[in-house]
């Protein structure tokens, strides 16, 4: 089994190492937004950039502190064979290890890292959810800083900004791929 491309064996490790519902969510929700980008991005590799979603936070409630995290959860999955893009990817989605982010994997992942946790504090209070939530209606709770205070909004910035991106665009294809994945 490579555990590189096996999204199983990688929802199974992070249920293993994450108890926290509302993460377990977040991190399903950045899985989704990396499978859609991998459909239009990378296609052949669909399975790594879904596995990289799931694990980029899974050591964070055993290890949460800058000093630990991403770094613990790296060096385990090293020790399961996991490839280095992801690895590289995970490290590079916290800011603090100035890891570069070479790879599109690794740019896509920071790039919805932080969006894919606001857009589900959106679909909270929304009453239909993520039905008809837009991608104007997410630029404007962005400006509420007092919603979702805990999401950091320059690395949302950031991540646009590195993609490359059109703004809606890319918040529209996180909405839809979280709509899809039915979070």
């Amino acid at each position: 089994m490579n555990v590189s491309t096996d999204v199983d064996h990688a929802r199974t490790l992070m249920h293993e190492w994450v108890a926290n519902p509302a993460l377990r969510v977040h991190m399903e929700a950045v899985a989704a937004c990396m499978t859609a980008y991998a459909r239009i991005k990378n296609p052949a590799d669909i399975d790594r950039w879904t596995v990289c979603g799931l694990l980029h936070d899974f050591d964070y409630e055993r290890h949460p502190t800058a000093q630990e995290h991403p770094r613990v959860g790296v060096d385990h999955l090293r020790s399961l064979g996991m490839d280095e893009e992801i690895l590289d990817a995970i490290m590079g989605h916290a800011d603090y290890t100035n890891t570069p982010r070479i790879s599109p994997m690794a740019r896509h992942l920071f790039a919805v890292d932080e969006l894919a946790g606001f857009i589900v504090a959106c679909g909270k209070v929304r009453p239909d959810r993520l039905a008809s939530l837009e991608a104007s209606s997410v630029r404007k709770k962005l400006k509420t800083l007092t919603f979702a205070a805990a999401v950091n909004r320059d690395d949302i910035e950031h991540g646009i900004r590195d993609l490359g991106a059109d703004a809606d665009l890319h918040i529209t294809t996180c909405i839809a791929a979280i709509r899809d994945a039915a979070l």
